[in-house]
């Protein structure tokens, strides 16, 4: 069985804020414990010099594993850049005075170097000028998710027109769903070519949306992320001193053993943390 998990930003300590590789490696090694054998290690959304930095300690981390070899550690896969072309309105707990408008020079000074390395990019769809950062992005060989959105359905139908393949943590920090709006939530359960992240530590998102999910979505286009951050697996759940979540409060694994408990087979949940990942990223 091969676990994978396309969005995390830390675990057990590290994380890749400020990172040096030796941050990345731990990670690699602590989640390799917990039997992820993957991982894109998400960079969150700073100053485009602070993000390529990070991007700079996980290239010299995947160097060290292809030299020295893996050994007890998760592979690292490449990057995920979780902004910052997202909307201030649905920020979540990011922070959101490091976003920034979506232009192609933006895009351009962000990636260049790592172009080879990037996996996927979150951009919000509806924000001016980001369908054609969309279509570059994803020209480039990028994955873009739709996420951190205000979007209405009608906008990230748009951001799907223009390239856009996923939605990142379905839900969580993004427009909610209305009878009269679907909005990008909605967008993403209904689009059978659209894959879809879930949160799925029962934190995030009830238990009873999780059902809704699977009863609504191909779970072939469904992928359990764990959006962890530095304290997961310290602490849980992840949260402010006022009770905001931080990040998700479990590893995918532990994740699906929550969906199996709700009762969902196996195979539908062995393919949500590992054959669709490895899909959706190419890998």
């Amino acid at each position: 069985m091969e676990a994978i998990d396309i969005h995390i930003h830390g675990f057990f300590g590290s994380d890749t804020k400020d990172a040096s590789p030796e941050d990345i490696l731990n990670m690699a090694m602590m989640l390799s414990k917990k039997d992820i054998k993957g991982f894109l290690p998400t960079v969150y959304p700073r100053e485009i010099e602070d993000m390529r930095d990070d991007m700079e300690a996980i290239k010299k981390a995947m160097a060290i594993q292809k030299t020295e070899g893996i050994y007890n550690q998760a592979e690292i896969l490449g990057v995920n850049l979780e902004g910052p072309f997202l909307n201030p309105v649905r920020c979540g707990s990011l922070n959101p005075n490091t976003f920034i408008a979506p232009t192609e020079k933006h895009l351009i000074r962000l990636i260049d170097g790592f172009e080879d390395m990037i996996r996927i990019i979150t951009i919000a769809p509806e924000l001016e000028g980001a369908l054609k950062v969309i279509k570059k992005a994803t020209d480039l060989g990028i994955k873009v998710n739709m996420g951190h959105s205000d979007a209405t359905y009608t906008e990230a139908e748009a951001g799907f027109n223009a390239g856009a393949r996923g939605i990142t943590h379905i839900f969580n920090a993004m427009r909610p769903f209305h009878h009269r709006e679907l909005g990008i939530a909605g967008f993403g359960l209904f689009n059978p070519d659209v894959y879809i992240e879930v949160i799925a530590d029962m934190n995030h998102l009830h238990k009873k949306t999780i059902e809704m999910i699977f009863k609504i979505k191909d779970p072939d286009h469904i992928i359990i992320v764990s959006d962890a951050v530095k304290n997961t697996g310290l602490i849980s759940p992840v949260v402010t001193d006022d009770g905001k979540l931080l990040g998700g409060s479990m590893t995918i694994l532990q994740s699906a053993k929550n969906l199996m408990d709700m009762g969902l087979n196996w195979d539908v949940v062995f393919k949500c943390i590992s054959y669709n990942p490895k899909k959706f990223i190419g890998h």
